[in-house]
Parts: C-alpha cells; structure tokens; sequence
C-alpha cells in the first residue's frame, strides 16, 4: 500500500519502539523506509558514557532491520528543549518532506506527554498535513491512546522488532525496554482485533489517492 515511509523519531529509540515491527514488515514488502531522529539524547545517558552512544546503538539497531544507510537522518537537537526550536525542527521537516516526499508519514501521537515528542508531533502535522499520517503507541508517555488502526504482525516482524532494540544496550535498563513488555504489548493489540500479534496507531490523517 505505501511505497515511500518516513519514520520520525523524536529521540534515536522511539521509532523501534512505536513502530519497529510495522517498520520490518514494510521493509520485507520492499517499501521504501526513512528514519529521522531528531536527539541522539546525550544528557540522558549514564555519568561517564560515551556521547556518541545512541548514535552508535541506532545504527545498529536500522542495520538488524535492514535500513538502508542512505535513508537514516541524525539530527542533533538538544533533549527535552525541542519546544525552543520548533521553527528550526519545522524548516527540517518541510527539507525531508521535499527530499523524500514519503506517502505515509509515522509519528507519535498528539496525547504524547513528553515534551520532544508533542513537538515532534505538532511540527510534524504541519509540515506533512497533506499526507497519510499514523501516530504511533509510546505507552509510558500517552495520556490516553485511540486505537483506531492496526498492522498484523507475523512473529518474524515481532522479532524484528526486539532484536532492534535490544541494540541499544545504554538502554536495557529501563523498566519498558525488555522483550516481556514488547511481545505482551504486541500480543494486546493483536487480541483486540483477533490476531496473534499486532502494533496500534492512532489515525492523524489519512489520505486516499
């Protein structure tokens, strides 16, 4: 159905962990996938690491999925000051709309609590209003979640998808980032529509051609 996807990825994890399995399986399709991050997240890592950390790890984790390095930006904004830049971030946006000109468009939500990602979100509509536009499920910041859409999973995709971010092994520590919580989360969604495995998206815009 989608040709030309773009993955927008306030910090370098959030893409995998909205849409990691939906990401393997439009690659498996042959569809042309994007990955933009917007903070590599510097301040969050432990006293002592190396800077370059979440980079490193997020090229690893698009490397297991099989994402293209010629698809992947980096962008370096400062974490959790993202509302300060919100024309610089939009200028960015309206720059990879035109250079890749994707037909579907993966964000997070508009009820997301974190600060970077509601900007994300916000710009991100600005900029790609025009387009069909899913906003993906980060349940430890949504205040609420609309399950409005959904793609079935196969347990390859599901796979795909915890071996991405089990990458980014600064990570590990977080009470979320553990495949139980990934495969119960998917196991869920994939319940509520009579499927094995599925990942949820709120519809933001939906764009019939």
């Amino acid at each position: 159905m989608f040709k030309k996807v773009l993955v927008l990825a306030p910090h370098t994890d959030d893409g995998e962990f909205g849409c990691g399995g939906f990401m393997a399986k439009l690659l498996k399709q042959k569809a042309q996938v994007h990955y933009a991050a917007f903070s590599s997240a510097e301040k969050s890592l432990p006293k002592g690491a190396d800077p370059g950390t979440l980079k490193k790890e997020l090229q690893a984790a698009l490397d297991s999925l099989g994402l293209k390095k010629q698809h992947r930006t980096i962008y370096d904004y400062p974490v959790r000051d993202f509302p300060q830049y919100r024309q610089a971030i939009l200028d960015d946006l309206i720059k990879l709309k035109r250079k890749i000109n994707p037909d579907l468009v993966l964000m997070p939500c508009f009820n997301d609590t974190h600060q970077d990602h509601l900007t994300i979100a916000q710009e991100g509509f600005r900029a790609f209003k025009d387009r069909t536009i899913l906003g993906y499920e980060i349940p430890w910041n949504n205040k609420t979640f609309e399950t409005q859409s959904f793609v079935l999973l196969e347990p390859k995709h599901l796979e795909a998808k915890i071996r991405a971010l089990k990458c980014y092994k600064s990570q590990l520590g977080r009470f979320y980032a553990n495949p139980e919580f990934i495969r119960a989360l998917a196991t869920t969604r994939g319940t509520q529509i009579g499927a094995r495995y599925a990942e949820a998206f709120e519809v933001i815009r939906w764009v019939i051609q």
